[in-house]
């Protein structure tokens, strides 16, 4: 059974952008795109780009990765965790999670209902990575 879930996982995966590049080297391409871990073209919103941009400091879009990457642990229920401190210091800075949540480990945890509504906004800048 674990195998067969494993190979799941694999295949869902494999639409996840694996050439993640910043947000500064993204707005700098007239039609932004990279490829997924299963060799797809993967093309961003542009628009949402632009008001990411817009927004956050310079030191944040040279070095946040496109898309942010949520990871979906299947022994937690009701979270997902980000595993990069740029991701989420942008998202604080978007508004999107309070400024007071903190690490658990090398993880942020944030519940799935928020992660969702982040996805719906920022659509093809964040991805779920199943784990």
């Amino acid at each position: 059974m674990k195998r067969w879930m494993g190979l799941e996982i694999r295949k869902i995966n494999e639409s996840v952008v694996a050439g993640r590049k910043t947000l500064s080297a993204l707005l700098s391409e007239e039609s932004p795109s990279s490829l997924t871990k299963g060799g797809e073209e993967y093309l961003f919103d542009r628009d949402v780009l632009v008001r990411m941009g817009e927004t956050l400091p310079k030191d944040i879009r040279d070095r946040l990765k496109i898309p942010i990457l949520f990871y979906f642990d299947s022994t937690v229920a009701d979270s997902c965790f980000l595993a990069d401190e740029t991701a989420v210091r942008a998202l604080q800075e978007l508004g999107e999670i309070s400024r007071l949540r903190s690490a658990t480990g090398e993880k942020v945890w944030v519940g799935k209902p928020i992660v969702f509504a982040i996805i719906a906004k920022y659509r093809k800048a964040v991805q779920i990575v199943m784990r």
